[in-house]
């Protein structure tokens, strides 16, 4: 696929924005025209919280997706918002932890995984955001697996310097799945 738009969604604090900045990171490392244009509610953490980004071989028109290829949801009220705008044939990958989806379409595909139950399992609380990167990127290969290994340390702060291994771990699981 020459272009993916991606659709990253959920509440504030569960890191959508980090994730989406890891993928338009991992984009330019390879030399990939990228866009990546958060959104979130004043409340930041507890609030809702989105990111779209956009990862292409061909130049942007605009960073605004209306019609995601792919959509990450990670809370039941952004399933809910944003199931409908995927594009047909593309894809939703859930964490099944936080989300009993009822509304289903025929027309995409379901990657159903318990992101935040898997983290919490393997010591790695608040890195289901980082489990879920890992299945997009194998699920749509809209990266190389290398140029997202090589974008993670770039993109984590120097306060959470610490927390790469547990990082790499995640995208491993993601990975896996």
């Amino acid at each position: 696929m020459a272009t993916t738009h991606i659709m990253l969604a959920g509440f504030g604090g569960q890191g959508l924005l980090f994730a989406g900045k890891m993928l338009a990171h991992a984009g330019m490392i390879e030399g990939k025209e990228i866009s990546w244009l958060p959104s979130y509610g004043p409340e930041m953490r507890g609030g809702t919280c989105n990111c779209s980004v956009c990862i292409s071989d061909e130049l942007i028109g605009s960073p605004l997706i209306v019609n995601p290829d792919v959509l990450i949801a990670m809370n039941l009220p952004s399933y809910d918002k944003f199931i409908d705008t995927v594009v047909p044939g593309g894809v939703a990958i859930i964490d099944s932890s936080m989300i009993a989806a009822d509304h289903r379409r025929d027309d995409i595909a379901y990657i159903e995984i318990p992101a935040t139950e898997l983290a919490s399992e393997e010591n790695l609380k608040g890195l289901a955001n980082v489990i879920l990167v890992g299945k997009l990127v194998k699920y749509t290969g809209c990266v190389k697996d290398e140029s997202l290994d090589e974008a993670l340390p770039e993109c984590i702060s120097a306060r959470k310097a610490a927390l790469l291994e547990s990082n790499r771990k995640a995208l491993e699981i993601g990975r896996s799945l």
